[in-house]
């Protein structure tokens, strides 16, 4: 059964303090870290080129389904000079399965001449240079600094965003700012977990349409538990 509550949540009513509002946030960090602790990137890779390379690939799409095209794109094209000298209609064939093929074809090719132009072939870890790259917004510059070198990066994605709001985390709705707020609330040292981990939680239980409130360990401190009721 849902969790219930006699009465509206401090958040919901607005009398949450900031302060109040921090302490939460991290007490639903430690909860879903305690309930998801090999919460991770699901996207299949071994170097940072194949992680930005997929992750590119991932906007409008599923992690399931780039990790199906993945082996065969990068046994034909292993490297960013590969990349670069592709032929299109050769690349849009293996990422067809993805949805807007042509245009992350071309996205992958721009990619692999950027780095050789630019980076001697290496993706850079700087934040201002990846998203010089082109495919490279800033969600996916942190994911590929957060996941490939280990550097603090919490990256916003539907999941994130959707979580984020209905915890009442944050009353925004532009990523960045989504950003600024969680990062403001969450220990520099767990902005990649947390991500991670909201990003397992809304895919397993907070779903957007019919969140499963009943089996959700964060219930308590949501403002919104009462919305699968």
């Amino acid at each position: 059964m849902p969790v219930r509550s006699s009465s509206p949540h401090p958040a919901a009513r607005g009398v949450e303090t900031d302060l109040g509002r921090t302490r939460r946030a991290r007490r639903i960090n430690r909860a879903l870290a305690a309930e998801y602790p090999d919460a991770h990137c699901e996207l299949d890779f071994t170097s940072p080129f194949e992680l930005t390379v997929a992750t590119v690939l991932s906007a409008q799409t599923t992690d399931v389904r780039v990790n199906q095209v993945t082996p065969e794109l990068f046994r034909r094209f292993p490297t960013p000079a590969a990349l670069a000298a592709a032929e299109p209609g050769e690349l849009e064939e293996i990422l067809r399965p993805l949805g807007f093929f042509r245009a992350k074809a071309r996205s992958l090719i721009g990619l692999g001449e950027a780095l050789l132009a630019h980076f001697d072939g290496e993706i850079p870890r700087d934040l201002e240079d990846l998203v010089t790259l082109p495919g490279v917004g800033r969600k996916t510059a942190l994911v590929v600094r957060g996941n490939a070198f280990g550097l603090p990066g919490l990256a916003v994605d539907t999941h994130v965003s959707r979580l984020a709001q209905r915890l009442m985390l944050t009353e925004e709705t532009d990523v960045l700012r989504i950003e600024q707020d969680l990062c403001g609330r969450i220990e520099k040292k767990e902005w990649t977990m947390f991500s991670h981990r909201m990003i397992f939680h809304g895919r397993r239980v907070c779903h957007a349409r019919r969140p499963q409130c009943g089996e959700c360990v964060i219930a308590r401190d949501c403002p919104s538990r009462e919305v699968a009721a």
